[in-house]
């Protein structure tokens, strides 16, 4: 081998980091969350920064705020189910239905203090 080849140093080339698109608010992260934690019990594999809008997080970084949230009791456990049912439906409550009332009361609590921690994380722009 000449020595001009033996010299040489080769880098791999690596690919550009994806951009990723933050949420535009907690409660879209949320449903993003649900959905994506759903079609992971499914079978499917969720990675950051992968997909059609590439995520700057994974679904478990959410959760691991709302958990801090509610270690820290800035929300309660009606708050976390009331998140449940309505990101299972992927619909927030409805303040005009007299059976939502108290559900959009605690869904709007809990996506407000929800906020400024996936804020902090470059999750919601």
């Amino acid at each position: 081998m000449p020595a001009a080849a033996s010299d040489r140093r080769y880098a791999p080339v690596l690919a550009s980091p994806a951009r990723t698109e933050p949420f535009a608010t907690a409660e879209e992260a949320w449903f993003w969350t649900i959905a994506a934690l759903t079609a992971r019990n499914a079978g499917a594999r969720i990675v950051a920064g992968l997909g059609l809008k590439p995520r700057p997080c994974e679904p478990d970084d959410v959760i691991r705020c709302l958990d801090r949230l509610y270690r820290q009791r800035r929300i309660e456990i009606a708050h976390l189910r009331v998140l449940r049912r309505y990101g299972d439906q992927q619909i927030p409550p409805d303040p005009r239905h007299p059976g939502d009332r108290s559900a959009h009361r605690l869904w709007r609590e809990a996506l407000d203090r929800l906020d400024w921690p996936l804020r902090m994380k470059g999750i919601v722009a």
